[in-house]
């Protein structure tokens, strides 16, 4: 994961790091932490991207989103194309809306002590999110079309509790992770299931709110430095 604010890209980091040329496979916002995958040859690179684009790689990700959401749903609300002021500036914005689906499931919940909107105690849950499609901002435009917002996300986030855990909880961070992504090799097409551990910012704040058993344990191990 790269701070929102730095101007490097991750390519460019693996890039130097292996003396390589790599492809991007997927994306992730610059915020998010977790798996990104990348290829090593333009050959790779197409015969995976025919993957992504089929929709036959399963993408699961954990959010910490505000309120108590149902024990599980799918939100299927189409989305228009978002500008991104540092890659998409010719992007189409008069295109239609393109189909967007988001499967979710609730994995557990907390209630704090602490009024920040007009209730006396504030509730959030922590949710896995299981894109069936890879529009920009999906996950986070999803859960804020259903009033359960990501926590620590600006733009479509609520700036209160935001604060709140940045200031009160040491998690000043967008809470969204991509922890684990399924897929068949595009050579040897074998299954392959590629995992990462969560950010230590995340890790402490699942700890704090003993969400430990809700989620598989290799997810809790190695935190991402």
């Amino acid at each position: 994961m790269i701070d929102r604010h730095e101007t490097r890209f991750a390519l460019q980091m693996v890039r130097d790091q292996i003396a390589q040329r790599v492809y991007p496979l997927h994306r992730l916002d610059k915020p998010t932490s977790g798996v990104l995958l990348f290829a090593l040859s333009p050959e790779i690179a197409k015969l995976a991207g025919e993957l992504f684009e089929a929709n036959t790689v399963k993408k699961t990700y954990l959010a910490v989103v505000r309120g108590m959401t149902p024990k599980e749903g799918t939100i299927n609300h189409p989305l228009k194309e978002q500008l991104d002021k540092m890659t998409d500036q010719r992007a189409d914005q008069d295109k239609p809306a393109q189909e967007a689906i988001t499967h979710y499931r609730r994995l557990d919940t907390v209630e704090l002590p602490v009024s920040i909107d007009r209730y006396p105690t504030s509730r959030y849950s922590l949710v896995a999110a299981y894109p069936e499609t890879g529009r920009k901002h999906q996950i986070r435009r999803h859960m804020k079309y259903i009033a359960h917002p990501i926590i620590g996300d600006a733009k479509h986030g609520k700036g209160k509790h935001n604060r709140y855990f940045a200031e009160s909880l040491n998690a000043g961070r967008l809470l969204l992770a991509c922890t684990e992504m399924q897929l068949t090799h595009p050579v040897t097409w074998k299954p392959l299931c590629i995992q990462a551990p969560l950010n230590p910012v995340i890790l402490h704040l699942f700890k704090r709110f003993q969400w430990e058993n809700s989620i598989p344990q290799q997810w809790l191990e190695g935190a991402l430095a």
